[in-house]
């Protein structure tokens, strides 16, 4: 599995720090993480009993979640990360484009407070009780709010013929 971290690494390192670069817009902030996403993955393929099939998408996972966690570190630092770029950028190569497209769309329609909900609980996996803190609210509300956007999404794509 070394040999494939090694390979890996060689094939992908350019596109990914440049996915990062573009979030981030700070060049030695993406080189740091881009680091942390490969050594993540690293340590990964060594426990995995075979590799991931689509390894840039598994890639591009593993960097949304340091990007998101390097937000979250911002964020309790002072500096806010707008929940909206997550949307805007989600990687999307293990899926068709024009799903991933008509998938960004439907988020987009949600009401601004289901989709920082979905936001918060999908890309930054958060707690409802995290959410309810940041948005000021009860569980209750955040969980509902939740379960109402996913419901209109998945009615939206279903309009769309896209099966969730």
């Amino acid at each position: 599995m070394e040999a494939l971290a090694e390979r890996t690494f060689q094939r992908h390192h350019a596109q990914v720090y440049r996915y990062l670069r573009r979030r981030t817009g700070n060049p030695d902030q993406a080189g740091e993480l881009t680091q942390e996403v490969f050594a993540d993955a690293a340590a990964a393929l060594a426990r995995l009993s075979s590799p991931p099939s689509e390894m840039l998408a598994w890639l591009y996972t593993i960097a949304q979640r340091r990007f998101i966690d390097e937000a979250r570190r911002q964020r309790r630092r002072g500096s806010l990360v707008p929940l909206e770029e997550v949307v805007d950028e989600l990687p999307a190569r293990e899926y068709d484009p024009n799903i991933a497209k008509v998938l960004r769309q439907a988020l987009w329609r949600l009401p601004a407070a289901q989709r920082r909900v979905v936001c918060m609980k999908l890309f930054e996996g958060r707690s409802f009780a995290e959410i309810a803190s940041a948005l000021e609210t009860t569980q209750a509300a955040a969980k509902m709010r939740f379960t109402r956007a996913l419901r209109t999404l998945r009615s939206d794509l279903e309009r769309q013929g896209i099966e969730p």
